[in-house]
């Protein structure tokens, strides 16, 4: 946190320094997928080797998940085209309102323009042999999309799972979720909250995401139920399935 001078800001602990939440999907059949591209984009491709996109998907269009696609420039060199974009309706508007000279037919030519290419994501959908499954979710009035892998959900930024949501997660194993800090939030789930939605989840494993510096990573893991933890950049799991 900007100017703060509290535990978590000054901890030692590399699992308290955090960027913008977001996460890179390496498919079985090979194919790169980036959720979310946030502020920190070229930071954590470079720290993490990423070094080519089939494509980026996006739970919603809010400045700390889009504001790194024009960082996008240099995944098109390295890919050799257009890297498509999967979002809602909303989000896809919000994309082309942000970054309209990547979009406009009056933007004049050079310069090193991101290549996108945007579509709707309207219903499960499938990115080379990856079948992705979006789970609707609420972020305070808004709706927003988390996004199911056959038995791993990524569910950032929400506040509430809707009714209709809940059988998509049926036999989920592997689920990260928002976790923001100790007190309510309008469009974040507490920690308390966060875990009451893990346990009827059900999942094998449970990661929290999108924690601020109200909840210290050592000291938040020791209380936490079985089978529940922070996430932290630079985290890997390898989920069969």
């Amino acid at each position: 946190m900007i100017g703060c001078e509290c535990g978590t800001c000054r901890s030692t602990d590399p699992r308290d320094s955090r960027l913008r939440p977001s996460i890179f999907v390496r498919t079985d059949d090979g194919m790169r997928l980036l959720v979310d591209a946030g502020p920190d984009l070229r930071m954590q491709a470079l720290v993490h080797g990423i070094s080519g996109l089939d494509a980026i998907l996006f739970t919603h269009g809010h400045a700390d998940h889009i504001l790194g696609l024009d960082d996008v420039r240099r995944f098109n060199s390295l890919m050799g085209g257009a890297i498509p974009l999967y979002a809602d309706e909303h989000t896809r508007e919000e994309i082309r309102s942000m970054f309209r000279y990547a979009f406009s037919s009056d933007t004049p030519k050079g310069g090193g323009l991101p290549q996108l290419e945007l579509f709707r994501i309207g219903g499960p959908f499938c990115v080379g042999r990856q079948e992705i499954v979006p789970v609707p979710l609420m972020h305070g009035k808004r709706p927003i999309l988390g996004l199911r892998f056959g038995p791993f959900a990524y569910l950032t930024d929400c506040s509430a799972i809707p009714d209709g949501s809940w059988p998509l997660l049926e036999g989920v194993e592997v689920v990260v979720l928002d976790a923001l800090r100790e007190k309510p939030h309008p469009t974040h789930f507490s920690l308390q909250e966060a875990i009451d939605a893990a346990v009827r989840i059900g999942a094998r494993e449970t990661y929290f995401t999108h924690m601020c510096h109200d909840l210290p990573h050592a000291r938040t893991c020791e209380r936490l139920p079985p089978g529940m933890t922070l996430a932290y950049d630079g985290l890997r799991l390898r989920i069969a399935g």
